[in-house]
């Protein structure tokens, strides 16, 4: 016969499960999952898109590099294999159009000079309390790693297939639906917004305190020979090339960690494969199958 404390514990494991098993409802219901987008350079053999990288650097500079900062990245880096790789004069023609705060000089005295190639991307402010003052308190993020920082959980049974695909696009596929997500007038049943506050479908909370930073044909792409946009100028667009330039910042290596990958992994099947084979060679002169002692 079941006792009392036996029924009370079995009573006490099912609340609980039941608990476990409705929190990730409820935490889904409060999130919507950004769509996975295609990259070049996911899965093992992918690549950086040269001309989206230049693209997305031209939508940083015009559009981000107003509020956020990307103090790991210097001139020269956008020059370098796997990345932009802009030309030395225009890494030295781009450099010099920032003012570069430098110094002490003979004097003692901080000064401004022209940017050099080395030199690393300057702040939009000074310090972090001009930025907070700027942007009505809320701090903007530097961006040079950000987009390996900011992920979303896919759940069950995604998370699976990813092991299998490699799937590692969960920092830009968030970065891109959220720039591309804000909703004015938000949808109704929304609470009131306060000042200082956007809605954005991919937040969170759907509360953002960063104002929709673009709009279509805000960006101005190069031209191709026909007089047409190298790609469409809309904040969709707009939005993954920015996030794709994100991903180089974060992982300027990408291109020669994966190469490196797949050399290190055909020399061990090639190495395991001559193992496999010497052993049983070895192992054949044996009448009995044992190897000499």
């Amino acid at each position: 016969m079941t006792t009392l404390p036996f029924r009370l514990a079995l009573l006490g494991l099912a609340a609980g499960l039941g608990a476990a098993l409705a929190q990730p409802a409820s935490a889904a219901e409060e999130r919507v999952i950004p769509p996975a987008l295609r990259w070049s350079f996911s899965g093992p053999f992918g690549t950086f898109d040269r001309a989206q990288l230049q693209r997305g650097y031209k939508v940083y500079k015009e559009v981000c590099a107003n509020c956020h900062s990307a103090s790991l990245i210097a001139f020269r880096n956008l020059s370098q294999p796997g990345g932009p790789e802009f030309s030395t004069g225009q890494i030295t023609a781009l450099a010099a159009t920032y003012q570069i705060k430098d110094g002490p000089n003979e004097q003692g005295e901080m000064f401004e000079r022209p940017g050099r190639p080395a030199d690393r991307f300057p702040a939009p402010f000074p310090n972090d309390q001009a930025a907070r003052a700027a942007n009505g308190g809320a701090y903007p993020p530097d961006l040079s790693v950000l987009a390996k920082a900011r992920s979303y959980e896919r759940g069950f049974p995604t998370f699976i297939f990813d092991m299998f695909t490699q799937y590692q696009e969960q920092g830009p596929d968030y970065i891109a639906a959220l720039l591309a997500g804000y909703k004015d007038p938000p949808p109704a049943g929304t609470p009131e917004l306060q000042p200082g506050q956007y809605y954005n479908t991919y937040m969170p909370g759907h509360l953002i305190a960063m104002p929709q930073p673009m709009q279509d044909g805000q960006v101005e792409y190069p031209k191709l020979p026909n007089g047409q946009p190298s790609a469409p100028e809309t904040v969709a667009q707009y939005s993954k090339d920015v996030a794709a330039f994100m991903v180089w910042m974060a992982e300027p290596h990408l291109e020669a960690r994966k190469r490196l990958g797949m050399q290190v992994m055909l020399f061990l099947l090639i190495f395991g494969s001559l193992l496999y084979y010497t052993k049983k060679k070895i192992w054949a002169r044996m009448p009995d199958g044992s190897p000499a002692h």
